[in-house]
C-alpha cells in the first residue's frame, strides 16, 4: 500500500547520474507508456484516448508548448452543489495533489497537468492514477490516492489504482 511513497522517498534520497536519467519524453514514448497501461487506447495525433478502471482518460499534448494534460471527466455542472463545489477545493489543497479539479465547457474534470518534456514515466502513471482516483472518489473521499498533505481538511488514502499502474509500467 505504501509502495508509492517508499518509491517517491527512494528517489528523492538518491540523486541521478547522467546515466540514470530517463530520456525526454516524447510523443511516441508517452503513446508506449499509455498502450502498456490499455493495449487498446487509441492515439488522435497530439493526444490518447483509452480506459483506466472503466473511466475514460484524455491525454492532449503539445510538444512546442511542451505541456501535457491529462483528462478525466467527472459530472456536469449543472449538477454540482454549492457544498461539493466547496469539498472539490478543499482536495485540490489537501488530497488531489497532482491531480486537480478543475472545470471547463460545463464539466467538472479531474485534470493532471505537468511539462511534456521533463515528464518520466512513473510520474506519467502516477497521474493518470491520481486523476482517475479523484473522479471515482468525488463524492466521497475527493483524493488522489497518492499522499496527503496533513494540514487540510480531508482525510484518508487510497494508493491501491497507483501500485497497480506502477506495475503494469515497470518494464517501459
Amino acid at each position: 500500500m505504501f509502495r508509492a511513497l517508499i518509491f517517491a522517498a527512494a528517489i528523492a534520497a538518491q540523486p541521478l547520474s547522467a546515466q540514470d536519467a530517463e530520456p525526454h519524453m516524447t510523443m511516441d514514448r508517452m503513446a508506449e507508456i499509455v498502450q502498456a497501461l490499455d493495449e487498446d487506447a487509441q492515439i488522435n495525433g497530439n493526444g490518447f484516448e483509452f480506459i483506466i478502471d472503466d473511466v475514460p482518460v484524455l491525454i492532449v499534448a503539445d510538444v512546442r508548448a511542451n505541456r501535457m494534460r491529462a483528462m478525466v471527466p467527472i459530472a456536469s455542472t449543472d449538477s454540482l452543489t454549492p457544498e461539493e463545489l466547496l469539498r472539490a477545493m478543499q482536495a485540490n489543497f489537501d488530497s488531489a495533489l497532482d491531480a486537480r479539479y478543475a472545470i471547463a465547457r460545463g464539466r467538472l474534470w479531474g485534470v493532471f497537468i505537468h511539462p511534456l518534456k521533463e515528464l518520466e514515466r512513473d510520474q506519467l502513471i502516477s497521474g493518470i492514477a491520481q486523476t482517475v482516483n479523484v473522479a471515482q472518489t468525488y463524492g466521497g473521499l475527493y483524493t488522489s490516492g497518492a499522499a496527503q498533505f496533513g494540514a487540510g481538511d480531508s482525510s484518508g488514502l487510497q494508493a491501491q489504482l497507483l501500485e497497480r499502474l506502477l506495475d503494469k509500467g515497470e518494464d517501459i
